[in-house]
């Protein structure tokens, strides 16, 4: 690379990201196959619309990449062209969420999600969001003793409030959802099922988390988190007489979004294809054993684990209340310090805010492609330990 000064700040980045433990649960890291495809003259190639139906010319090959990316998302899923369509242009998450909504629920309408401190998403609806500005948010929490959705409470608010749109998937639940009452829920109130699932798609592909598909009208997830693949994100739509599908692809173009990063497409095509192997899957399990072994190990050294463990990728700990009095900000500024990469996080009914909350969330996806396993995740939790017991003022 001719430019100096960017090459020396990639060299930088890359270096970074090989001397840190990085317990980041929304980050992994993709193969040289889907960086090869970021790096592409795809890139070099402007085409608004979808494939077939083109304002540009010269789209043949890209039509073909987009098909890809479309077909080996469906049989990634299960799922099949009849039943399901699925659009691969959105940039990323916040956006495709964003979409969704403009499709299907008329501005100022309400959509039901879980609130930001409990382990909901911006784009969920909060109030600091757009989603929040040009929508309503209905939010729902867990439940203050069992730190889990109580989904009779969830009926409650959503019979009362009769959301146009509910939103089950989060950000931080680290539990399995049960996506049947969220259906039963929806149904009750005429309400479109849409499931986020960011952070837990790479766990559905692998067979270790249940599919939303047998219930939800929506699905929507980024493919960089446990999916190990390039920033971008997926709508998958049913197809019904409401004709959801269609609505989508134009709330994305002309709606939201001009022409598809083709580079970026066959990157998610790359890694979808990848997520598809046997070796993926048992990766996924690899990523959810790793999870549970740090998370029982810091609650064997004492610390309080949000609620209670982990049938996921993440966890959270209370810093503040669980016995180390750190607030979550100085806990990551600490941990980074010493070459672990966590988040700071908000936790349910947090009594302090979200600049320094009260907690910090870690992730075993990014550690576990580097090939480590439970026994590496157990020196990790004695390392997270040791550092948050320095940390604490009184030691």
């Amino acid at each position: 690379m001719k430019d100096l000064q960017i090459k020396k700040l990639m060299d930088a980045e890359k270096k970074r990201q090989k001397s840190v433990i990085n317990l980041i649960a929304s980050e992994n890291y993709v193969s040289k196959d889907v960086l090869e495809a970021l790096g592409s003259e795809l890139t070099n190639k402007y085409g608004e619309g979808y494939p077939g139906k083109r304002y540009y010319r010269g789209c043949a090959v890209v039509d073909e990449v987009e098909r890809a990316a479309r077909k080996r998302a469906l049989d990634l899923f299960g799922l099949t062209e009849k039943e399901w369509g699925v659009n691969v242009q959105p940039l990323s998450g916040s956006p495709a969420n964003f979409a969704v909504y403009a499709a299907l629920v008329p501005i100022g309408g309400k959509v039901m999600g879980m609130s930001l401190d409990h382990g909901g998403h911006l784009t969920h609806g909060q109030p600091v969001s757009m989603t929040g500005k040009v929508w309503k948010q209905v939010p729902y929490g867990l439940d203050k003793e069992t730190e889990r959705l109580d989904y009779e409470h969830i009926k409650k608010i959503a019979t009362e409030n009769k959301p146009a749109l509910i939103v089950a998937g989060f950000t931080a639940y680290a539990h399995i959802i049960d996506f049947k009452k969220f259906r039963e829920i929806a149904d009750l109130c005429n309400a479109i099922l849409m499931v986020d699932m960011s952070h837990f798609a790479g766990l559905v592909a692998g067979g270790e988390y249940p599919s939303p598909f047998a219930y939800a009208d929506i699905v929507t997830t980024t493919t960089h988190k446990t999916l190990r693949g390039p920033r971008s994100a997926l709508i998958f739509s049913k197809e019904d007489e409401r004709k959801l599908p269609r609505k989508i692809d134009k709330a994305i173009l002309p709606g939201l979004q001009g022409g598809p990063h083709f580079n970026q497409i066959a990157a998610v095509a790359v890694a979808l294809k990848e997520a598809s192997t046997p070796s993926f899957k048992k990766y996924a399990a690899q990523v959810v054993k790793n999870a549970r072994a740090l998370a029982d190990e810091l609650q064997k050294l004492g610390h309080r684990i949000v609620e209670g463990g982990t049938e996921t990728h993440l966890l959270r700990i209370d810093t503040w209340l669980g016995g180390r009095g750190i607030g979550g900000r100085e806990a990551a500024d600490k941990l980074e310090a010493a070459g672990i990469i966590v988040s700071e996080s908000t936790l349910p009914f947090d009594t302090r805010g979200p600049v320094d909350p009260s907690g910090i969330r870690l992730g075993s996806a990014a550690e576990t492609t580097r090939g480590k396993k439970e026994k590496d995740f157990i020196a990790i939790a004695r390392k997270v330990d040791r550092i948050l017991r320095n940390g604490n003022r009184e030691h």
